[in-house]
């Protein structure tokens, strides 16, 4: 069995060109000479398997599509599942990982499937952390639980209603990289026949499905009334598709269902104001500088932040990367996370979060270098928002967003520049739960572990007034 050759010379070359780097400069930063670099994007060398490797570590939502194309998926997963930390003390070599993909295949697909397993496993974990702390069964999951959990299993990424919005976005938008609120409103009007009046109410959005009428509160952001009528636009205008999703989805109950058109309509809204492809090459361009992205896209900080999450699309994926939102008492009112870290599934995350204390500091964003018990080190930026209510009667909302990725991207992180992710005592040693932690000299905990005993001496007392066994 012989390993097709890729040639991909030029779209080395457009890398380079894109991100400024001088052909020395890069050739250092891949590991090769200058000479063998030019020989490669001239297509007279091949990629070996060690530098595709590299290429794919160091630009890896970059290189999934030359993978793709090279008939190559089933290495890229046993490397992705390799380079698992647990796997630390014995790494294998790349030549040894494309050796064992082609001549192994079916053992290359076991050993993927019981990694993914493991990985499950730890996600049950959490599950079952999730029913402790909630004090219910956990089949008996309540339907917004339902829906979030759908959402996660589904990467948080919806093909058909993703590519239906970027499709209307396009029909919208005109010259600008997003459709302005004007357009949406003739929209809604004139094809869809809907009446819309801003008036002072009880609620963000009111549609009468009978009379075709829509209420928007204008004491919210401007930004927050146009999604809000991206909303209803998507709502109606994509309706057929946000049927078939929901028809496909394993939820029953009328509730969960009904919360799942809300979510699926939200989602379609995001995507129709930052659509997919022009919206991932404007992140990959100015490093997800989330501020620049909502003046060009003229979203709300969260809304971009969220949409970043979305970008998922299998051969033009962006960076993995988590989202959170959090209020002032802790808990995760939002999550999704498209890579290695898990949130915790009910209530608070680590207190040694640094999203934690933006909340309390609105208007200011927040860096971390954090490293979790599995010993992946991740950067992430929080920012605490205030949402206006629009009355002295009614207060304000405030909360705290994050937003991060494994700290092998951090070159294309903005909040990044300046850290040295690889520094020994740098990071935060943060985790998920209190209860699956395994960490045993954290002065922030709340609990113990729930999977190991405690020892407690009354004539000694630390921080924590326990030691784990």
């Amino acid at each position: 069995m012989t390993r097709q050759r890729i040639f991909a010379g030029a779209r080395l070359r457009q890398l380079r060109t894109e991100r400024g780097i001088r052909q020395a400069d890069f050739a250092e930063r891949i590991g090769i000479s200058t000479s063998y670099l030019s020989q490669i994007e001239h297509d007279d060398r091949p990629l070996t398997p060690a530098l595709l490797d590299r290429l794919q570590r160091l630009f890896p939502h970059e290189w999934e599509e030359v993978a793709a194309d090279a008939g190559d998926r089933r290495a890229g997963a046993l490397r992705e599942a390799a380079a698992d930390p647990l796997f630390a003390a014995a790494p294998l070599a790349p030549e040894q990982l494309e050796r064992a993909a082609l001549q192994q295949p079916q053992l290359a697909d076991q050993f993927v499937a019981l990694h993914a397993a493991y990985r499950r496993a730890g996600q049950r974990l959490q599950i079952i952390d999730e029913a402790m702390t909630g004090g219910t069964a956990e089949g008996s999951r309540l339907p917004w639980e339902e829906v979030r959990d759908w959402f996660h299993e589904a990467g948080n990424y919806v093909d058909r209603l993703d590519r239906a919005a970027e499709t209307l976005a396009g029909q919208l938008r005109g010259r600008d990289p997003s459709p302005a609120i004007e357009t949406i409103e003739r929209r809604l009007r004139g094809a869809l026949g809907i009446s819309i009046v801003y008036r002072q109410h009880q609620v963000l959005r009111d549609f009468d499905a009978t009379m075709r009428h829509l209420i928007i509160d204008p004491s919210q952001p401007a930004e927050t009334r146009r999604f809000q009528l991206a909303h209803q636009l998507a709502a109606l205008a994509l309706a057929r598709e946000i049927a078939a999703v929901i028809e496909a989805s394993p939820l029953r109950t009328a509730a969960a269902r009904q919360l799942l058109h809300v979510g699926l309509a939200n989602y379609a809204a995001g995507a129709v104001l930052m659509p997919y492809a022009a919206f991932r090459a404007s992140a990959r361009a100015v490093r997800h500088d989330i501020d620049r992205l909502r003046l060009d896209y003229g979203v709300s900080f969260e809304q971009a932040c969220h949409r970043l999450s979305t970008l998922q699309r299998p051969g033009a994926r962006g960076i993995p990367m988590f989202f959170c939102r959090v209020d002032m008492a802790g808990n995760i009112t939002k999550r999704h996370s498209a890579t290695r870290l898990q949130f915790a599934r009910f209530g608070g995350a680590c207190p040694l979060w640094i999203v934690h204390e933006a909340a309390a500091i609105p208007d200011r964003i927040l860096f971390q270098l954090a490293e979790t018990p599995d010993g992946l080190r991740y950067v992430s930026m929080a920012k605490g928002l205030v949402k206006p209510s629009g009355s002295y009667a009614r207060s304000p909302r405030r909360y705290a967003v994050a937003l991060g990725c494994e700290a092998q991207y951090a070159a294309d992180f903005v909040y990044a520049d300046g850290v040295d992710v690889t520094a020994p005592h740098a990071a935060t040693r943060i985790g998920s739960s209190c209860r699956i932690c395994p960490r045993d000299d954290c002065d922030q905990r709340a609990f113990p572990p729930s999977d190991r005993p405690i020892l407690v001496d009354p004539d000694r007392r630390d921080v924590v007034p326990y030691r784990i066994g």
